[in-house]
This record gives C-alpha cells, sequence and structure tokens, in this order.
C-alpha cells in the first residue's frame, strides 16, 4: 500500500541526519541554502532534498543553486516529488537555474520524472585532491557523472 507524500519543511540538522542514515554513498554536504522533506500521512518523514550553492566554482554564480543531495527510505516517487518541490522553491527565491548531478549507474528517472534534462557527460576524474584544495577520497572518486538541469 502506497500512502500519499507531502512536502514538509525540514530543519538543516534533520536534513543531515535523514542523509547520514539513508545515502548509499555521500555524506550530508558541509552547507545548505535550504532544505524540503517529504512525509507520509503519519508525519513520518520519508526523503529529504538539500539544497545549496553549485560545488563548481564556475557555476556559482548568484542565480544558480544545486540539489547537493537527495535521500529516501525507499517511499515511492519520493525524489521526484522533491526536484520538483526544490526547482519552485529556486524560482520563488529568485533563482533562475537548479541543477544536480548523477552518478554512473543511477537512472535518472526522478528527474525525467520531474521533467529535468540532462544537460552534460562528465567523465571520471582522478579525484578532487589538487595542491590548492586537498580533499579525502571518499571512494565515488574516478566515477562518470551527469549533469543535469531542472526545466
Amino acid at each position: 500500500m502506497n500512502s500519499r507524500l507531502n512536502l514538509v519543511p525540514v530543519r538543516s540538522r534533520e536534513a543531515k541526519d535523514f542523509v547520514r542514515l539513508w545515502h548509499r554513498h555521500h555524506a550530508p554536504p558541509p552547507g545548505m541554502i535550504f532544505a524540503v522533506g517529504a512525509a507520509d500521512e503519519q508525519g513520518t518523514l520519508r526523503a529529504v532534498a538539500i539544497v545549496g550553492r553549485p560545488v563548481a566554482r564556475h557555476l556559482d554564480d548568484g542565480t544558480t543553486l544545486e540539489v547537493t543531495r537527495t535521500a529516501t527510505d525507499g517511499a515511492p516517487n519520493a525524489n521526484s516529488l522533491l526536484y520538483g518541490a526544490s526547482w519552485r522553491a529556486a524560482k520563488a527565491l529568485g533563482h533562475r537555474r537548479l541543477i544536480t548531478y548523477t552518478q554512473d549507474g543511477e537512472s535518472g528517472a526522478s528527474l525525467r520524472g520531474a521533467g529535468w534534462r540532462l544537460l552534460a557527460q562528465r567523465p571520471p576524474r582522478p579525484g578532487w585532491h589538487t595542491p590548492s584544495r586537498p580533499r579525502t577520497d571518499h571512494g565515488n572518486d574516478r566515477i562518470t557523472r551527469f549533469l543535469w538541469q531542472a526545466p
């Protein structure tokens, strides 16, 4: 039995705790502009989306935001609901563009379901570690990524 999901506000700490519990391969992002959640009819949080500044510095133009993380407990259609809500919220805040990335092996079905379009394929990188910006490898470097944009 599928229960209907409703959009709910989510505070930063709650969103990050949910990502820690349910995301398959990423920790919560360090910052955010806003987060939105999906709760079932009993009020149980079933999914979250975290939206922040673009990770790629050249995309951080002041009018672009990035869905930096989504996580769900498996609730059907939760990610599509949150991608659509994130775009509506970003537009309401005056932003003109919302992007996100998927990794190779992820279908992008939730993004297509929310009307997003695939913009580009990014080849694998040896990692984000550079002498001027050292970073820890979290095991998901060297993976092809796909750039998506909200409608």
